[in-house]
């Protein structure tokens, strides 16, 4: 089996699925209009390789606090039907030859586990790695706090994610990513150097400057029609 790993934002889909997530509530009236530009305040950020990104969870996740949990489902599957016409086709084509091919898939975002679900089903993604966000009480379903869970899955801590979710998919197995004759990751980012340096098959989608930079050197395939 060879393994298939796809960033989320502007590289699947061709916008930001925070920023969507935000405008979806803000639209409901969940959060107040100002919350477009204090999450693009943070876009501005991470632009400028300056994002802390627990500021940026715990300012997009602590106002869902005392959202009961149906009702955010509730919320991710409404959200889901919103994205669907924005996917493009070429790369949810992208995807299903990879799944076609029987390669083990995952979607592996910094994005909040609860925003990426959703995204993830609109590809048929089975496995989502992704930041988790902490509870109250410790439990998958309990209230929010705004904090992160574990190591947000961003920078190189996408590489040690990852190998923490293979090891859960290959019990006994300590190879990870090396156990894999071919792998692939799909990154628009520079922040993503680290997770596409661990890859057999690294491929650069529609790439920011120093990514574009980095993959013209290496050889790596550049996506930019998608």
């Amino acid at each position: 089996m060879n393994l298939a790993l796809f960033d989320l934002d502007h590289t699947l889909i061709p916008f930001d699925s925070g920023m969507a997530w935000t405008q979806f509530l803000v639209g409901r009236g969940v959060l107040p209009a100002q919350a477009e530009e204090t999450y693009l305040g943070y876009c501005r950020q991470y632009v400028a390789g300056t994002l802390d990104i627990h500021a940026m969870h715990f300012a997009s996740v602590a106002p869902l606090a005392s959202v009961p949990r149906v009702r955010l489902a509730q919320w991710a599957n409404e959200f889901e039907r919103a994205l669907r016409p924005r996917v493009p086709a070429a790369m949810r084509a992208l995807v299903q030859r990879h799944l076609a091919a029987g390669e083990l898939c995952a979607l592996v975002t910094a994005t909040t586990r609860f925003i990426a679900e959703p995204c993830a089903r609109l590809f048929g993604i089975a496995h989502v790695v992704a930041t988790e966000a902490a509870t109250a009480d410790g439990h998958p379903d309990g209230a929010l706090t705004g904090a992160i869970d574990g190591l947000p899955c961003f920078r190189e801590h996408k590489v040690t994610r990852v190998q923490q979710w293979l090891a859960q998919q290959m019990p006994g197995g300590a190879d990870g990513l090396a156990a894999f004759e071919h792998s692939w990751f799909y990154s628009d980012s520079a922040s993503d150097l680290p997770l596409l340096g661990a890859v057999s098959n690294p491929v650069a989608v529609r790439p920011d400057t120093r990514l574009r930079q980095h993959a013209l050197q290496a050889g790596w395939p550049i996506i930019d029609t998608a």
